[in-house]
């Protein structure tokens, strides 16, 4: 797995810095789709193969994530300003009590779906060992890349990673 793009502190701005620590590659071609079948806070099954049609960011995170936290409102309005239909935002939360999840969604004013992965199964599936981690998804249901670190969901550069998903 080759990286893209890796940005680290010291080349941006000190302010910036920490934002901007993430690292992208690309999702390994022979390497096959891991399913996705996860239920959600409310108790609603999610299957990867359902989604299609759509670019999904399978979004995988913790409470106890300082990056994670940091970036969530950020994805929130990317899943906001695109709309459930065109970019599907999965926030997938590693290894909590599904309350503590619930919780932090309530206090955050977030409405993404929040699934769950009380045992860590779906995140092992998907190679996540760092939080946060998203994987970017076409419409074809196809794995393209994978972010590590705490993204900017509204900053150009992630917009042009978007864009990326969307192409037919």
């Amino acid at each position: 797995m080759t990286a893209s793009s890796l940005l680290l502190p010291g080349q941006a701005g000190a302010q910036d810095a920490k934002a901007l620590a993430y690292e992208v590659s690309r999702w390994p071609a022979a390497a096959p789709v891991p399913s996705l079948q996860a239920l959600d806070t409310q108790g609603k099954t999610w299957r990867l193969a359902d989604l299609r049609g759509r670019a999904v960011l399978l979004n995988f995170w913790a409470s106890w994530c300082e990056p994670c936290r940091a970036e969530m409102p950020t994805l929130q309005q990317i899943a906001d300003l695109y709309g459930p239909e065109k970019l599907l935002v999965l926030a997938i939360n590693f290894k909590e009590h599904p309350t503590r999840a619930i919780q932090f969604a309530k206090s955050t004013g977030l409405s993404l779906p929040v699934l769950l992965d009380p045992k860590g199964e779906v995140a092992r599936q998907w190679g996540v060992k760092v939080f946060p981690t998203t994987i970017l998804i076409d419409s074809a249901g196809q794995p393209r890349q994978r972010v590590r670190g705490e993204v900017d969901w509204t900053s150009a550069e992630a917009e042009k990673l978007i864009a990326g998903l969307m192409k037919p």
